[in-house]
């Protein structure tokens, strides 16, 4: 799973006549984030708890996906608190991420995994708990997500971004009302689809379409799903990643499977797009910050997870990445034209058809050998 930021998000902020946000056209103020908008108005106040500028100087080994931040946030803390550097890596998925957290020597004091990582990151005893008071802005989390089944009572994380999985489409190539999965396996859009190149999205579109849980781990409903998208191979024009949002935006085709943050990216784009998270449900994701038992930093990794609950901060991240903040206070202050978006804050019912994934334990393997026959048939 990737979740890659909105590099086109300068024209979606155009669009909404938020041109003072536009990535790259001007940047966000430097020092502590304080700016004359009324949104932040009162950044001060929920500052981050205090640390020594003079202190002894520490590094900070962040671990996130890319493009999942607005790099002027960051330069906004290194300011803030001169006597941290952060040193950002990048990871292009769950899987990766957990493998570089297993290998021996990797030292990285705060991660963004997503939800079913987390459980996983659980079992093998490589996260810190939380001392929640020394985190006071996540008092500005929506309690919607807090205290959910991945992480009961959040001991060891505390929500980022979310979104949901859906259909992407171009309303001039599809006539159809797009609300279910089967419109992907639709002879009349054959070699016009795009697929994602994600063995948990994937199978998971499959299953949620032959009424199945996605986290199923009944083998006869794996298998059922396989079946179909072997069978539904022939219509596929490519799975892909990151490029399906370009292939999208250009009109190289009729439907994908996307994250609803590209989706908003394309849309904004061009106009043709629209998205649907269909009938049957989805997927929706959780990416929340955790902090590594072996990180070396744990004043820095506090000070810095709650740089990032703050209200000011977690807004700049939302319109500069497109993906929903579970920042109630950010939400505030996020111009209507997003905020409104159903597409960016979808409504109740869109969630409650929602599920979001679960460590599968050692049933991945059967899904790990669903998806190579697949992809090699």
């Amino acid at each position: 799973m990737n979740r890659i930021g909105m590099r086109c998000m300068a024209a979606l902020l155009t669009c909404l006549s938020l041109a003072a946000f536009a990535v790259g056209c001007q940047p966000a103020p430097k020092g502590n984030g304080a700016t004359d908008d009324p949104a932040t108005s009162g950044a001060a106040a929920e500052s981050s708890p205090e640390a020594s500028g003079k202190g002894e100087k520490m590094e900070l080994n962040v671990l996130n996906w890319g493009d999942y931040i607005d790099e002027e946030v960051l330069a906004d803390f290194e300011s803030e608190y001169p006597n941290i550097t952060v040193n950002y890596e990048v990871m292009a998925s769950n899987e990766e991420m957990l493998v570089l957290l297993s290998t021996q020597g990797a030292i990285y004091d705060v991660c963004f995994p997503s939800d079913y990582a987390i459980q996983k990151l659980i079992q093998l005893d490589l996260l810190d708990k939380i001392d929640m008071s020394k985190v006071p802005n996540v008092s500005n989390i929506d309690p919607r997500f807090m205290d959910l089944p991945f992480d009961p009572g959040n001991a060891y994380s505390i929500p980022y971004h979310w979104g949901t999985v859906g259909i992407l489409y171009n309303k001039t190539m599809v006539s159809e009302t797009v609300d279910n999965w089967s419109v992907l396996w639709d002879e009349r859009y054959k070699k016009q689809i795009f697929m994602y190149d994600s063995k948990r999205d994937t199978i998971g579109v499959a299953l949620k379409r032959l009424g199945y849980s996605l986290n199923t781990t009944v083998q006869q409903e794996l298998d059922e799903a396989k079946q179909s998208l072997i069978e539904q191979k022939p219509l596929v024009t490519a799975y892909g990643i990151d490029d399906l949002r370009d292939k999208m935006i250009s009109g190289s085709g009729a439907l994908a499977v996307v994250y609803s943050g590209d989706a908003i990216a394309a849309m904004a784009e061009n106009e043709d797009l629209d998205y649907a998270v269909p009938m049957e449900g989805s997927n929706i994701w959780y990416d929340n910050m955790v902090m590594l038992k072996n990180g070396k930093n744990k004043e820095a990794a506090y000070l810095f997870m709650d740089f990032l609950c703050r209200a000011d901060i977690a807004q700049r991240n939302t319109e500069y990445i497109g993906y929903s903040t579970p920042n109630a206070k950010a939400l505030e202050g996020v111009a209507p034209e997003l905020r409104d978006n159903p597409v960016y804050n979808p409504p109740q019912d869109v969630i409650d058809r929602c599920e979001p994934f679960v460590d599968l334990g050692d049933f991945i393997k059967a899904y790990d050998d669903a998806w190579t026959q697949i992809r090699t048939q």
